[in-house]
This record gives C-alpha cells, sequence and structure tokens, in this order.
C-alpha cells in the first residue's frame, strides 16, 4: 500500500529556513502529483502547494508563495519543501499527499513544523 513518510520538520525562529522531506513507496511514484498540506488545531487541513507528476506544473496557497518551494526526484520518489521566511503562523503539522489527478488521497502521518523565537 501506499506510505508516505515526512521528515525535516523542528523548532525554527522567524525568518529561518527549514526544508521537509516526504519518502514515497508502494506506488508508481512517478504516475502521482504530490502535495504538501498543514493542520494548526481546530482547523481543516490547507493545500500549500503541489507538483505535478513530471514536476512541470507547481502551485502554491497565497499565503506561502514567494517563500516555499516544492520539488520532487522520482528517481528518488522523494517530494521536499523549502521553506524560507518562516513566519509564526506557519506553525503546524505539515503532511505529505499523494494522489491523481487530484493531491489529498493518500497522506502520511505528519510532521511538526514550529516557528517561534
Amino acid at each position: 500500500q501506499v506510505q508516505l513518510v515526512e521528515s525535516g520538520g523542528g523548532l525554527v525562529q522567524p525568518g529561518g529556513s527549514l526544508k521537509l522531506s516526504c519518502a514515497a513507496s508502494g506506488m508508481i511514484f512517478s504516475r502521482y502529483n504530490m502535495g504538501w498540506y498543514r493542520q494548526t488545531p481546530g482547523k481543516e487541513r490547507e493545500l500549500v502547494a503541489m507538483i505535478t507528476s513530471d514536476g512541470g506544473i507547481t502551485n502554491y496557497a497565497d499565503s506561502v508563495k514567494g517563500r516555499f518551494t516544492i520539488s520532487r526526484d522520482n528517481t528518488k520518489s522523494m517530494v521536499y519543501l523549502q521553506m524560507n521566511s518562516l513566519k509564526p503562523e506557519d506553525t503546524a503539522v505539515y503532511y505529505c499527499s499523494a494522489g491523481f489527478p487530484a493531491v489529498g488521497r493518500h497522506f502520511g502521518q505528519g510532521t511538526q513544523v514550529t516557528v517561534s523565537s
């Protein structure tokens, strides 16, 4: 079955950077669109970035546009989220997701990102 395992979360100061990684298995990775969601307590899960199966198209939520970059390596079945200029409001559990045509069908267990001084 599809398995997605996130890593790279942690505590970072405002203005800092983090890079999240997601290792995929149990799927033909290059056939799936991939995305990163985030969720805070009491709120719905929010799609912050997605990338098409061939990496040719990316989309971002307005709240992270210009600060976050999603990328993938189909040879390694990995997807990444580079997060720069982090703000306290970016604090959340971040989830890797896979699906086709829309992401959101499969999720990992999540990794906590905390932005605080």
